[in-house]
């Protein structure tokens, strides 16, 4: 077979299966082309994309402004490693500092990098500012977390399937339950060696838990008294997400033009990626002010692709895609049409125990357990009906499409959800 002979989906599926490694259990469907909020299949069949690569494509597939800044500077220049200056990672920093209010910006390529240079910094900062003996520092972290699967982050993780068998585990941190402030302040009461609070503003991964009103508000307060860092993953609650232009900016929304713009939550480092770029290339990064950001000193961290000409350019770019088609505002207007418009049909379904979420980052509960096939089978058939969506946890079915949607496609998607679950009605 040539490398460029077109392929069916099912030799493709068996390509994969046969030469790629089994880390992942897709949906069996063959994605081949992208354009806003449809994919098509190597048939050509289309589909509404409604999980947007776990938020990465919230600019929506192949935006052209984000395309053509690639493709701009890859003709120009794509590497330099950083052992010289380019003249785009400064223009860059500057602009993503500014953008969300920060001193400092350190760049990286992927959610997990960004996660794993933010807690380096953080102990950095507990032993040099804060003054906690060396190897001594602990970082708070919740249960049911999602960061990412690196040897560090899975060693706090507690996902059987990503952690069994990888040990031994790295020491220093400390699981506590997610939404609890009472569990935090314990734990920042009882210990002198706590450098940081990590957590996602919402947790995706384990099936779009939302906390409660004022507690993000409360936990940094927390942070704040006892001197700790509190360290917002956003990787996936960012970039627009889920109707603001970060989940920590608290409770009003970008569309609340009586907004200040200032955050109910400022973050002292804060972790992007995923949307930075779009979906177009790996771009993320960790924020934070120079008194933190500054225990970073050459040698002590680095990437070679970190900071890149290529990821510069679509980074600014896929950020200003978010201010001028106000997405912020598209995704809070379509999530709470979303939410309404399901929690219609769960009044009287059997088969929906309810739907939670922010934005146009939202979860349905099939009323099963978690061991069961049920969501998997309905992802099988919304498949069918034109419509791309996956299971997380067994029973909870993660919507989340591209932000760019309009509110006549959104109102078709939800017709086409509420037809797929009518026929696994009992």
């Amino acid at each position: 077979m040539a490398v460029l002979d077109q392929l069916t989906s099912q030799q493709a599926i068996d390509l994969e299966n046969k030469y790629g490694a089994h880390n992942y259990h897709p949906l069996p469907v063959v994605l081949s082309r992208g354009e806003g909020v449809h994919v098509w299949d190597v048939e050509g069949k289309q589909y509404y994309d409604f999980l947007s690569a776990y938020s990465a494509v919230n600019q929506g597939h192949c935006h052209p402004k984000i395309v053509n800044a690639m493709t701009k500077q890859a003709q120009t220049l794509s590497l330099t490693s950083r052992a010289f200056y380019n003249d785009m990672l400064g223009k860059y920093e500057k602009y993503a500092s500014e953008y969300f209010n920060f001193d400092k910006l350190l760049p990286m390529n992927t959610g997990a990098e960004a996660v794993e240079t933010a807690l380096k910094i953080c102990r950095r900062w507990a032993y040099e500012e804060k003054g906690i003996e060396e190897n001594d520092a602990q970082i708070i972290v919740c249960e049911n977390n999602f960061h990412g699967r690196t040897t560090t982050i899975i060693s706090f993780s507690n996902d059987a399937v990503a952690r069994k068998n990888f040990g031994p585990y790295t020491q220093g941190f400390i699981k506590i339950e997610y939404d609890n402030l009472a569990a935090l302040q314990n734990t920042l009461e009882k210990n002198d060696n706590i450098a940081g609070f990590l957590v996602e503003p919402i947790q995706g991964e384990a099936g779009v838990y939302v906390p409660s009103e004022g507690y993000l508000k409360a936990a940094k307060a927390l942070c704040e008294k006892h001197n700790v860092l509190f360290i917002a993953d956003e990787v996936q609650t960012g970039i627009a997400r889920t109707g603001r232009l970060l989940a920590t900016c608290g409770n009003c929304s970008c569309a609340d033009k009586s907004c200040s713009g200032t955050p109910d939550v400022k973050p002292d480092i804060l972790i992007l990626g995923k949307a930075m770029s779009g979906g177009a290339y790996p771009v993320s990064a960790v924020l934070a002010n120079d008194p933190i950001m500054n225990v970073i000193t050459p040698g002590s961290h680095g990437s070679t692709f970190g900071g890149n000409p290529i990821a510069a350019a679509v980074a600014m770019a896929a950020l200003d895609v978010v201010k001028e088609e106000e997405l912020a505002e598209n995704a809070y207007q379509l999530g709470e049409l979303f939410r309404e418009e399901m929690n219609k049909y769960i009044e009287n379904s059997n088969i929906v125990n309810l739907v939670r979420g922010k934005g146009l980052l939202n979860a349905i509960v099939i009323n099963d357990d978690e061991e069961s096939e049920t969501a998997w089978n309905i992802c099988m058939r919304l498949r069918d009906n034109g419509l791309l969506a996956k299971p997380t946890h067994g029973n909870i079915i993660r919507f989340a499409p591209p932000l760019v949607m309009t509110k006549e496609q959104l109102l078709d998607c939800v017709s086409i959800i509420i037809k797929t679950l009518q026929e696994f009605e009992n």
